[in-house]
């Protein structure tokens, strides 16, 4: 006999806007990667989804106050909403930083919510009641939704999301509530019609507030109506919101870890942020922008008292510069204060009484009257949920039984959660009750635009489904947790188990941590670890393929050691296979060791570890040298990590490497919002500034990461030499001598690092700058005093790394080192280890190279600029990244100049030139039209 079909959970979500839309969305994402079975309920008297008080006007002219780049839906793919507009208008270009009209991401959500619910893998179902909510109760099972005209609806779980309150009309005295030519609600269906068509009365309109609200409302009115009709726009401060840049500024995100918690510290500490990065950039928008992803954490610094003087003090000075118009609305409102038809000033009203015509007269603050047709509030919602008179939020804030559903938060904005989950009267969060957006104010501050509101709904659809159906707990392999590892064993950052103590898993998961942000003191956490746990085979494994791979300080041998002895102890198939592959990394069996890899990642994709050795980044070398193997690991590497902070940064530094450059940016974008320490995103953002020629911008950003969230960075060199590269390219050599001197030279810079970045850029130096003028008349290029010697490089870098690389990128590396010193005769020898080599690359490639660098100490440019010619199409086969290996090609460039070959040399530069600007290539350029043939060499 058939056993009947068991019940699928529910959920219902009461409020079908941004919030509740979004919501829906991620639960039908989130559920489809479990193939997980959920009916979902969303609750809104509209007819239609995804749009609310925020996206519900049809108006053009309304549009988004957020870039497209910022709008997606999803976070893993930032491009999204931008790739939509383009197949919703192909007619119409469609970029990141174009601000969409409203109505369109209403479109654009809906039928992304349509999509995933066509596409996912579990067994859901949607369905819209058309109906309001007006209370929730308790049940034996879950909780019940009473709605305004039908049977209650039972549910597993609910979700508030009913997004922005209803305008609040306190300030309205009483003869102007009572008055039928006062519009409460502007966003009413309808309300600005009957005026916008009104010509019986005074043609004026007067609005009452000049936010955001006020420049949507007045855009509507002078697009139709009388052509004199004039808006007299009035609040407290008379100031209209500032406005977006007309270019796209990365935000500058400040490490706010000893800001302090009192206000007064925060306040002057996020004073000096602005100033420092106005004087920087010259604009004070990054900064602001940087604040928004640091405002929560401050946020919850702050006692109640600090909140309330921030409420009162400082929050409309940071509404007017955080939420600023489009450029375009702009243009439009500066037009019409030129035609003297809109007028902003300071002042509240004070008294309104109607006109017999129709109308009222309005008296001000400041004794002034205006005859108008229509007062319309736009001074925004009511902030205080307890002023509202909503039946559903009276109703979970009334005690029951002792205790309310849910109480509110700071200054009644919302109520108070934990990550989203309603805290009752009590103080618990046993009741199956989310809520998200407008409703988090309380605690967030920063809580009603889309990107935070985005986030909030997948962390809400994850919890709701955690609790509702939660996932077996498995080990790594996917088998059920057996008696031999317990239920209660600790877990890595991405929830895999680890056979350890509490204690040392703390230690470990901190290091790891640091390991995944880029961050110093990693191999120190893993070694606490591995003390605290003499049998955590995991610490004793990171800390061996860290010496091995990442030049790490620690006992590679004894550490591999201890982790074969500890997993035989207590070990599951996972951490098995994780020190199997360090083994046979550790013993060098290259092929055998990047299969075993590749193979364990297969099986545990969310190892962080072994995938971080696996992927070609700063701190690995990676397992291939084959660029489409790399980029089709990371893809690959998508159903596993959905939009985590750490693969998507992973997955920006691979578009970058694909050319994909916009798509690149938005991921790194996306990734340091989340987490603004991000070494990955950076260093992926930093290669898409430099390859898109934003030299300017690359560096001042890149040096304000550095001292801000950066200031932990394990691989500063690294990111000082992008900024030198900025540098070069601006043509400011002294700037990377200060650079070089203060950030690069030995012992600043230890290892590997002092010939990957600082005798790279000793040489690349070399070959942009000093001896240009010796090839080109005197005058057309300035001369430049020489880079620092390169002794001081070789002086500080092990002899085995230098005489005995082990692999391409460093012997290539090695070689420019070598060359940068003079000695011929090193670099000669070097290129006989490289032809002794079982790597192909390095019996080809580089050794070539050594040749082509033999040539050139020796002034055989010809020679040398044949042999560079010939392999800097197989050149990627080195590894690194292409800015990494242009230097090579700066070399060919001074070979061809040298050589007499002008023309090959500026047909060079012209293919550089029309992939990124440069200053300086410009001005070699220009400077080889008029290059002289017979030019001297090096010495």
């Amino acid at each position: 006999m058939s056993t009947p079909r068991e019940r699928r959970p529910s959920v219902v979500i009461v409020g079908g806007g941004a919030a509740g839309s979004l919501t829906a969305l991620h639960l039908v994402r989130v559920a489809g990667r479990r193939a997980a079975g959920l009916d979902i309920t969303v609750v809104d008297p509209a007819d239609r989804l995804a749009r609310g008080v925020a996206f519900g006007t049809y108006d053009a002219s309304h549009l988004l106050n957020v870039p497209a780049s910022g709008m997606s839906v999803l976070p893993e793919d930032p491009g999204h909403f931008v790739a939509w507009r383009a197949r919703d208008e192909p007619d119409r270009p469609s970029l990141p930083y174009d601000f969409a009209p409203r109505a369109q991401f209403a479109r654009y959500l809906d039928d992304s919510l349509t999509e995933a619910l066509r596409t996912t893998l579990g067994d859901v179902s949607l369905r819209h009641v058309r109906d309001t909510a007006v209370g929730v109760e308790r049940t034996a099972g879950g909780l019940r939704v009473a709605v305004r005209a039908r049977r209650p609806l039972d549910a597993d779980a609910v979700v508030v999301a009913t997004g922005l309150p209803e305008a609040g009309t306190e300030w309205a005295v009483e003869e102007l509530r009572a008055s039928p030519f006062f519009v409460p609600d502007p966003w009413a269906s309808g309300a600005l019609d009957v005026v916008r068509r009104d010509r019986t009365g005074p043609r004026d309109v007067l609005l009452v507030g000049t936010g955001l609200t006020m420049v949507d409302v007045t855009l509507t009115l002078t697009a139709a109506g009388p052509a004199d009709r004039v808006i007299h726009a009035v609040s407290r401060r008379g100031l209209l919101p500032r406005t977006h840049a007309p270019e796209q500024r990365l935000a500058a995100i400040p490490d706010v870890s000893d800001w302090g918690g009192r206000l007064d510290e925060v306040r002057a500490r996020a004073e000096r942020h602005v100033a420092d990065v106005r004087a920087a950039t010259g604009d004070w928008r990054p900064a602001v922008d940087g604040l928004r992803f640091r405002l929560s954490e401050l946020w919850q610094r702050l006692s109640e008292s600090d909140r309330a003087e921030f409420l009162s003090r400082d929050a409309a000075r940071w509404g007017l510069h955080r939420h600023r118009m489009a450029p375009s609305s702009r243009v439009r409102l500066d037009a019409l204060e030129a035609e003297d038809r809109l007028r902003v000033s300071a002042g509240t009203v004070v008294a309104a009484r109607p006109l017999a015509r129709g109308g009222l007269e309005v008296e001000l603050t400041d004794g002034s009257v205006r005859e108008v047709g229509w007062v319309v509030n736009c001074t925004g919602p009511q902030s205080d949920v307890r002023r509202l008179q909503n039946p559903l939020l009276d109703d979970l804030l009334r005690p029951r039984g002792g205790s309310a559903l849910a109480v509110v938060a700071t200054a009644g904005m919302g109520v108070r959660t934990v990550d989203g989950r309603v805290v009752d009267a009590a103080g618990g969060t046993d009741a199956p009750l989310w809520t998200l957006g407008a409703l988090r104010r309380g605690e967030l501050w920063e809580s009603t635009a889309v990107p935070e509101i985005r986030a909030q709904a997948l962390g809400v659809a994850t919890a709701v489904l955690d609790a509702l159906a939660p996932q077996p707990r498995r080990l790594a392999d996917g088998r059920l947790v057996s008696g031999h590892h317990p239920v209660a064993r600790p877990r890595d950052p991405l929830g895999l188990p680890i056979s350890t103590t509490a204690e040392a898993a703390t230690a470990y998961n901190a290091g790891l941590e640091r390991l995944m942000l880029l961050q110093g003191g990693a191999e120190d956490l893993l070694r606490e670890a591995a003390t605290l746990d003499p049998d955590f085979a995991l610490a004793h494994a990171a800390l061996a393929m860290l010496g091995h791979e990442a030049g790490a300080a620690a006992d590679v041998a004894g550490s591999l050691q201890a982790a074969r002895e500890a997993v035989r102890r207590r070990g599951d198939d996972r951490e098995r296979s994780l020190v199997d592959v360090v083994g046979r990394r550790v013993a060098d069996v290259r092929r055998s060791g990047a299969q075993a890899l590749m193979s364990h990642i297969a099986r545990h994709p969310r190892d962080v570890l072994a995938v971080s050795a696996a992927v070609p980044t700063i701190a690995f070398s990676g397992v291939t040298d084959v660029q489409r193997e790399a980029w089709d690991l990371v893809e690959g590497l998508a159903p596993a990590y959905g939009d985590h902070w750490w693969y998507i940064s992973l997955l920006a530094f691979t578009r970058q490497d694909q050319s994909r450059w916009e798509e690149a940016g938005l991921l790194a974008e996306s990734a340091l919002s989340c987490q603004p320490s991000s070494g990955h995103a950076v260093h992926a953002q930093t290669h898409v500034l430099y390859e898109t020629g934003q030299h300017e911008t690359g560096r001042v950003w890149l040096d304000h990461w550095v001292t801000e969230s950066g200031r932990s960075a394990s691989h500063r060199a690294h990111f000082s030499w992008h900024a030198a590269l900025h540098e070069l390219s601006l043509g400011d050599t002294e700037a990377v001598r200060r650079r070089y001197y203060s950030q690069l030279t030995p012992p600043t810079v230890t290892g590997v690092r002092t010939l990957v970045d600082s005798a790279s850029l000793l040489w690349r130096w070399r070959m942009t700058t000093t001896d240009w003028p010796a090839a080109v008349p005197p005058g057309s290029v300035p001369a430049e005093a020489p880079p620092p010697p390169m002794e001081a490089v070789l002086a500080a870098v092990e002899h085995s790394l230098v005489e005995e690389p082990q692999t391409p990128f460093v012997a290539l590396h090695a070689a420019l080192a070598l060359a940068g010193s003079g000695d011929a005769t090193r670099v000669a020898r070097l290129a006989g280890h490289c032809r002794r080599s079982g790597d192909s690359t390095m019996r080809t490639v580089v050794a070539g190279v050594c040749d082509a660098l033999v040539a050139v100490l020796e002034d055989r440019w010809a020679d040398a600029a044949a042999l560079l010619s010939e392999l800097l199409p197989v050149l990627v086969r080195v590894g690194g990244s292409a800015a990494q290996r242009e230097v090579v090609e700066e070399t060919l460039l001074l070979c061809l100049v040298n050589e007499g070959e002008t023309e090959r040399a500026a047909a060079l530069l012209d293919a550089r030139l029309d992939r990124r600007p440069s200053p300086l290539d410009g001005r070699r350029r220009a400077s080889l039209g008029r290059a002289a043939v017979g030019a001297p060499g090096l010495a």
